[in-house]
């Protein structure tokens, strides 16, 4: 009966994108790079009009360095916060397995780490302002987000709790009707907050870091919410009070340095906008 209430059929779609002989590219994989060039085109617009304070000819490795930083604070992030000594049945453990990402395994939380201080350090080396360089970078990101949990969909992994509202779905591998938790991440990540920090980009009066500390607070207050609709990690299920999720928990503290951030911020001198280049 429970199977009854299921009303849209999970799409079976297959992880592999494209397969030619032994290549194979995955969704996820094609996720992270359409993102990244996404973004990249988005910069080199806001470089163009001067809202991004450096030239077209560093933007190139300033990426380069910016997907260092979020493939390894990634990794570095699930390795910390989310492995588990039960995953290592699968998979043995050996002096290469934490960089071992071909293994499953990437935490935004440590990704967000990863890129400030590459960024910090970048813009440091390049004598750039950093709170620019944050501002611009928070305006491209919800397009990556999004992309990639729409692969977290496709792949049936990260999946919602179990549920009968009319939209749930019986994922692979899971008997029982259950939230697509990763269609409301990509939505409220995705789309929502990307109009959130671009309204904050065309906000008068506004100063340099306000749009990256908006992106933060943003995403930690809809991944804490939808973290009520996601199934925990197996090898870690609630961490506190019987419904506290280690993602809630990471997202709380990194919404308190947004909102704390954002105070600071407000009480420096307001970066004048061009509103003719919005």
């Amino acid at each position: 009966m429970t199977h009854l209430l299921a009303l849209i059929p999970y799409p079976n779609i297959d992880k592999d994108m494209v397969r030619l002989g032994p290549i194979r590219i995955r969704w996820y994989g094609m996720a992270y790079l359409t993102g990244f060039v996404l973004g990249y085109w988005v910069l080199s617009r806001l470089s163009k009009n001067g809202f991004l304070r450096i030239s077209l000819d560093w933007l190139g490795d300033l990426v380069g360095w910016l997907a260092l930083g979020v493939v390894v604070g990634g990794r570095a992030g699930w390795w910390i916060f989310y492995h588990n000594q039960v995953l290592a049945s699968e998979h043995p453990e050996s002096w290469w397995e934490p960089i071992a990402i071909w293994h499953g395994g990437m935490s935004f939380h440590g990704g967000l780490v990863g890129v400030i201080l590459v960024l910090w350090v970048w813009s440091r080396y390049r004598k750039v302002s950093f709170l620019n360089l944050a501002d611009c970078l928070a305006l491209v990101t919800p397009l990556g987000l999004c992309l990639g949990r729409i692969a977290n969909f496709i792949n049936g992994e990260l999946v919602g709790r179990p549920t009968n509202v009319p939209w749930a779905m019986i994922f692979p591998g899971y008997p029982e009707p259950r939230h697509p938790s990763q269609l409301y991440e990509s939505f409220l990540e995705g789309p929502v907050l990307l109009a959130v920090v671009w309204l904050v980009k065309w906000r008068r009066n506004r100063r340099d870091g306000q749009i990256a500390a908006a992106f933060v607070v943003g995403y930690a207050l809809f991944r804490f919410l939808v973290e009520f609709t996601r199934q925990p990690d197996d090898q870690l299920g609630f961490i506190a009070f019987g419904w506290l999720t280690m993602g809630q928990l990471l997202s709380f503290l990194i919404g308190i340095v947004g909102i704390i951030w954002w105070i600071i911020l407000s009480r420096k001198q307001p970066t004048e906008v061009e509103h003719s280049k919005k």
